[in-house]
């Protein structure tokens, strides 16, 4: 059901305007509401707090069906789920997530989540963005740059890991976290990104110039940054994998009935036996990476009244299905021949598209490292 619900959605609402939002690079605010009063925007998030209450499987459904219709959709959803809602619901006070969960759950406002630098972007622990305290210890005191913010240009909140103890070592034991109102002074958006792919989910920087957050604000306690924030991409991670997922999905889609419709030689093309090894090995990697990505969702739901981890899955499923995205939508330009790469379809963006999921939230080269170790326990 829930599954149906959102692929009925997605080819209603999202489907339709993907391609003007992929030309423009305008954010959807309006779907983001729709989508919201779906229940899309807080899948996980108790009805308590504006959201709808369903599990990780339910999440990864949504998230996939979304992408299907439009892989930049489909990071909205992920990021506002994982990466905003996510550790608010897992570190948050009552208070927090009275005053900041539920506008973002319900759609109302958009959150995001802020962890890379100019500076530091596989290597996240190299943080320079500092947060002091005040002498009377009423707020802290920011001051720095954050880079490739997904959803930064249209958040109200945001949540940003800094420096509260710049002599730690190693350094990422001295970052906390913080909820940003991003209409407070001392907070001023850079550039927006000019994108290759997934352009409605727009994306930049962000500078602090003697903000000040209150100690409120702050997301956990002092020192259990870093922590926050590799236990929020944990969660992250199965919600790309879910986009890639959706990616490929889309694109086979399109392959099978270009297909069974295109001919040459005096025959479909699917009857070629080149292009029947395509559409195997196609289908092949998608189902792979349907089980790992729902097998890293049932991960999570393990073990998350324990507080415990699951980034061998997560990490194995992203790293899968994003190559999968990648590999798919490649043979699928190549089935379309001259009009997979024409805009006339689209198969090109579907491409554009998939790049980024082996980039964001972890690289391919960062995902591995992190199963090898877990693996063999060396470092």
């Amino acid at each position: 059901m829930i599954r149906d619900m959102a692929r009925e959605f997605a080819q209603q609402e999202v489907a339709p305007i993907a391609a003007h939002h992929d030309e423009t690079g305008e954010f959807p605010y309006a779907t983001v509401k729709k989508m919201g009063a779906q229940g899309f925007m807080g899948i996980e998030v108790s009805e308590a707090y504006g959201g709808a209450g369903m599990d990780a499987l339910a999440y990864v459904l949504v998230v996939e069906e979304v992408s299907k219709a439009d892989a930049a959709h489909g990071v909205i959803v992920s990021a506002t789920n994982s990466l905003f809602c996510h550790g608010i619901v897992h570190h948050g006070t009552e208070a927090q997530k009275q005053t900041y969960l539920r506008p973002v759950a319900s759609g109302q406002v958009v959150g995001a989540y802020a962890l890379t630098e100019p500076q530091s972007g596989s290597d996240a622990g190299n943080i320079r963005v500092t947060a002091a305290l005040s002498p009377d210890g009423s707020h802290y005191v920011l001051n720095g740059t954050k880079s490739w913010i997904t959803n930064g240009p249209a958040a109200k909140y945001i949540v940003t890991f800094a420096q509260t103890d710049p002599d730690a070592q190693p350094r990422h034991r001295g970052v906390s976290a913080f909820i940003i109102d991003t209409e407070k002074p001392g907070f001023t958006r850079g550039k927006t990104e000019p994108k290759l792919g997934i352009r409605a989910s727009a994306t930049c920087e962000a500078h602090f110039e003697d903000y000040q957050c209150p100690v409120e604000a702050r997301l956990g306690e002092e020192g259990q940054g870093f922590k926050i924030a590799m236990e929020i991409l944990d969660h992250g991670r199965i919600g790309i994998s879910a986009q890639a997922l959706g990616i490929a999905e889309a694109a086979y889609a399109a392959s099978v009935t270009y297909a069974r419709e295109r001919e040459a030689f005096g025959q479909k093309i699917g009857q070629f036996q080149m292009i029947q090894q395509k559409l195997a090995d196609m289908k092949i990697r998608i189902e792979a990476s349907r089980l790992l990505t729902y097998q890293a969702a049932l991960a999570h739901m393990e073990v998350q009244q324990t507080d415990g981890r699951y980034t061998l899955e997560s990490c194995m499923a992203k790293t899968f299905a994003s190559e999968t995205a990648m590999w798919v939508t490649t043979q699928a330009i190549q089935i379309h021949g001259g009009m997979g790469y024409s805009k006339e379809l689209p198969i090109e963006r579907y491409f554009r598209d998939a790049k980024i999921t082996e980039i964001y939230e972890g690289t391919s080269e960062i995902q591995r490292m992190i199963i090898a170790r877990s693996e063999t326990g060396l470092r």
